[in-house]
């Protein structure tokens, strides 16, 4: 199991326990007892703790596994709180403080002020914890780095900061060096991760400043020593250079990465959270699931709502059946077969960027138009004879319109439709040919003068991203433009049969899946009233879902014609 699916199981967890809730809303037992486990689901998070003495390179080590320098490194005793690094839909930072005074959001560049022992002596400003948000997909599925005051500094809070924080820490990242191994203060530290029965994982970092012979003694020296502990674990050993690391991933230099020993530690952890702490919880939840199912079906009164219950019970039996796969893994796996490894760039308004360039298009002829429309009377005669603009632009144009404007461009329009009516009433000709006349008089995409520019543009825009989209699957760099369903069958029948066309569509397969998964988690958190919790991603989640699937509103009508390459 990868967190992947581990999530896509709590999503079906949630789902159906939501599904239970609904049978009785006025049930307190039953509501209670279903927001318990959506809770349980929602506050799930993996927090690796890292601690070790200061100067050790616990903030160095966690911006080599992000690829980033979020955190502020030194050679001096830096961080006086507890920083979290959590996703975020972009970098930021928020403080919370001791005096439960409100969050307080700031940028990365002003969280020295707040984490130094420089800037924040003592935490003189009573924050509690400083919570890193950031844009790194490793994070989004519930991983929490914990980056702790340094262990025997000469602010003697920074010790008891962090050996505070040890009952919350789900696995240990113990981070020595080879200059001294496993100090006096990281003895300390080891006794009460023991004590915690926590997984523990040892680093010795800056393994790039010694010899092989000598890094060979140093590892065999931290073995013996961590013996003596009697783990009911024995803890891994990895032997790293942090900063080889974070210049490897900064540089894209795989040679320098391998050789600074990040990989190694990754695979590690990731196979803990994925193989034991996430199959752990999974476990515990879908056994309180089961619980909570049955006790529901055991009561009389319900017994009406017997059959959906027993449906509920039998699809928790499917998912958590051995050989189940979850659908979504199988549209990955397809994605990755497809080659894909670029991403798709969304525009800010519309989500689709063929969409986005439609709308500035009609806006500017639109921005135009209607004051020609005011001012001149050929312009007013022209709109008039092809029956004004369409349904859809014509409320578009009164939204940047004015009554003035209106009054004063439509006269001739409605002066004409008045003299076709007349006409049409002194000489009916049947109901069918009264219908036909009528409908003949309304604006149609062929005769509204914003339906050929929307047409105009759309055309041009789509050979512009099938140009774009066959450059960057060249190149297998840079993002793909986003396009709506709508756009996306357009450009793929621009882009013809080929390797474009087929990074386009596994491109958009995996966002689309990522925005099931952020609607989700949305939802996940929005039932156990957690909704503090959620990202901008997860917040903007179900805009993009329909902007995706339908278009903007104001581009795509059910009404227009098919597009001509």
């Amino acid at each position: 199991m990868n967190l992947k699916e581990y999530e896509q199981a709590k999503f079906s967890m949630a789902e159906i326990v939501r599904t239970a809730q609904a049978i009785d809303s006025k049930d307190a037992e039953l509501q209670s007892a279903s927001r318990e486990l959506l809770t349980r689901l929602a506050d799930d998070r993996f927090n690796l703790m890292l601690v070790g003495r200061f100067s050790r390179g616990k903030s160095t080590l966690i911006n080599a596994v992000l690829g980033h320098p979020y955190l502020p490194t030194g050679i001096l005793p830096l961080t006086s709180v507890i920083t979290t690094v959590r996703y975020g839909s972009r970098p930021q930072v928020v403080l919370n403080f001791r005096n439960a005074g409100l969050p307080r959001e700031i940028p990365l560049s002003q969280l020295p002020e707040y984490v130094t022992q420089q800037s924040n002596p003592g935490n003189v400003k009573h924050v509690a914890y400083a919570e890193i948000q950031v844009p790194v997909e490793l994070l989004r599925r519930g991983l929490f780095f914990v980056d702790s005051p340094g262990l025997g500094s000469s602010i003697t809070e920074n010790t008891e900061t962090t050996e505070r924080f040890f009952p919350e820490a789900d696995a240990f990242v113990l981070i020595t060096s080879y200059d001294s191994p496993l100090s006096e203060e990281e003895d300390r530290a080891l006794r009460r991760i023991r004590q915690a029965d926590r997984v523990l994982f040892v680093i010795v970092n800056k393994h790039d400043t010694v010899s092989p012979s000598e890094r060979g003694q140093v590892l065999e020296f931290v073995k013996e020593r961590l013996a003596q502990y009697f783990f009911s674990r024995e803890p891994l050993v990895f032997s790293v250079s942090a900063r080889q690391a974070l210049e490897g991933k900064q540089s894209r230099n795989d040679e320098l990465v391998e050789s600074s020993g990040i990989r190694q530690l990754e695979d590690a952890l990731f196979q803990f959270l994925t193989e034991e702490k996430a199959e752990a919880f999974l476990a515990n939840i879908q056994t309180r699931v089961l619980a909570f199912l049955t006790q529901r079906s055991d009561l009389e009164r319900l017994s009406e709502r017997r059959e959906i219950l027993d449906g509920l019970l039998a699809r928790f039996r499917e998912l958590t059946a051995p050989s189940h796969l979850p659908p979504q893994e199988v549209a990955e796996d397809r994605g990755k077969k497809a080659g894909v490894t670029v991403g798709i760039a969304l525009e800010r308004r519309t989500g689709c960027w063929i969409c986005g360039q439609v709308l500035e298009a009609v806006f500017r002829f639109l921005s135009k138009h209607q004051y020609d429309l005011t001012i001149d009377r050929a312009a007013q005669q022209e709109h008039a004879k092809r029956g004004g603009f369409c349904s859809l632009h014509t409320w578009q144009y009164e939204n940047i319109s004015s009554p003035y404007g209106v009054c004063a461009s439509y006269p001739a329009l409605a002066y004409r439709l008045a003299s076709e009516l007349q006409a049409l009433a002194n000489d009916l000709d049947g109901a069918t040919r009264t219908f036909e006349s009528i409908n003949h008089l309304a604006a149609s995409q062929g005769t509204c003068q914003v339906c050929q520019v929307r047409i105009e543009t759309e055309r041009n825009a789509v050979t512009e991203a099938a140009g774009r989209i066959r450059e960057i699957a060249r190149s297998q760099a840079g993002n793909m433009p986003a396009c709506c369903l709508v756009h996306l069958a357009m450009t793929t029948a621009a882009l013809g049969k080929g390797k474009p066309a087929q990074v386009l569509l596994a491109a958009h397969a995996r966002f689309l899946e990522r925005l099931g998964e952020d609607a989700q988690r949305y939802a996940l958190r929005h039932d156990a009233l957690r909704r503090y919790l959620t990202s901008e991603e997860e917040r903007r989640a179900s805009q993009l879902l329909l902007l995706m699937l339908a278009g903007h509103r104001n581009v795509n009508a059910p009404w227009q014609v098919e597009f001509l390459l």
